[in-house]
């Protein structure tokens, strides 16, 4: 694929995102739509998703919605075959989908919302992966994103979210052993900090009420972000991604910051 531009290398190709219904994962999905890829949308809400499939189809371009909940692999198998089976095997994955919840004193904290939060946000992505990789290894060709934070760096910053931050330090530590597993086969495995995105995510810690749920310092950190203005668009988000992601760089920790300027 050296010399070849980046729609070139994904014209034609299958691309799965997870939680496509809105946000980031929306606009990396009408991206590569746009980039001549064939998407499947995969998130739980049936009606974002047909607006979302709707809209790619009205461009010109190629989708399907599978409704489904990553945290459940009965689900999760049965949507990845209805995708090969409508679009054909995935060559590129973006494990998007993600749960904030729960936040709040860890002393307080729901022990199955922290097991519900694992497993949407490192289990899923892991076994999807794991589901994809023998398409990928037979074409010797495949392009893994795994959508992180940047509290995995920065876990400190932000108290009361210890599951969420705990949870993407993970994501990162797999992209990273996974990358090094697969180096020299042609799949690239890479992690994304989006950024601060203007999101239902920031939205939903900002009108917790009340407010204990989620600690006054940290509604309020999340509701200066925005007042300040330093809350940035998915489109933007997506767009640093999208730039980089038909590339042969594999084990990278990539940051819209890279590419925002």
């Amino acid at each position: 694929m050296s010399g070849l531009t980046a729609a070139e290398t994904l014209r034609g190709r299958v691309a799965l995102v997870t939680g496509a219904g809105r946000g980031i994962g929306r606009q990396i999905a009408a991206g590569l739509a746009d980039m001549g890829a064939q998407v499947a949308l995969l998130a739980r809400s049936e009606n974002e998703l047909s607006e979302a499939v709707a809209a790619i189809q009205a461009a010109g371009g190629i989708a399907t919605a599978i409704v489904c909940d990553v945290q459940d692999a009965g689900q999760l198998s049965v949507g990845v075959e209805r995708v090969r089976a409508e679009l054909g095997p995935p060559g590129v994955l973006v494990n998007n989908a993600a749960v904030v919840a729960p936040i709040g004193p860890t002393g307080a904290l729901d022990p199955a919302a922290v097991g519900t939060a694992v497993a949407v946000n490192v289990v899923a992505p892991i076994c999807l992966s794991a589901m994809l990789l023998p398409d990928m290894m037979a074409a010797g060709w495949g392009r893994i994103v795994n959508i992180s934070s940047g509290i995995a760096v920065t876990p400190a910053v932000m108290p009361g979210m210890t599951v969420y931050a705990a949870s993407k330090a993970a994501l990162e530590a797999h992209t990273l052993n996974l990358a090094a597993e697969l180096d020299g086969s042609g799949i690239a495995v890479n992690a994304y900090r989006p950024g601060a995105v203007d999101t239902a995510m920031q939205q939903w810690i900002r009108e917790q009420q009340p407010v204990e749920k989620v600690g006054t310092a940290l509604r309020d950190r999340f509701t200066a972000m925005r007042a300040d203005g330093r809350l940035i668009t998915p489109e933007r988000s997506a767009r640093s991604l999208l730039d980089r992601i038909a590339g042969p760089e594999t084990g990278q920790i990539w940051s819209v910051e890279d590419r925002s300027r």
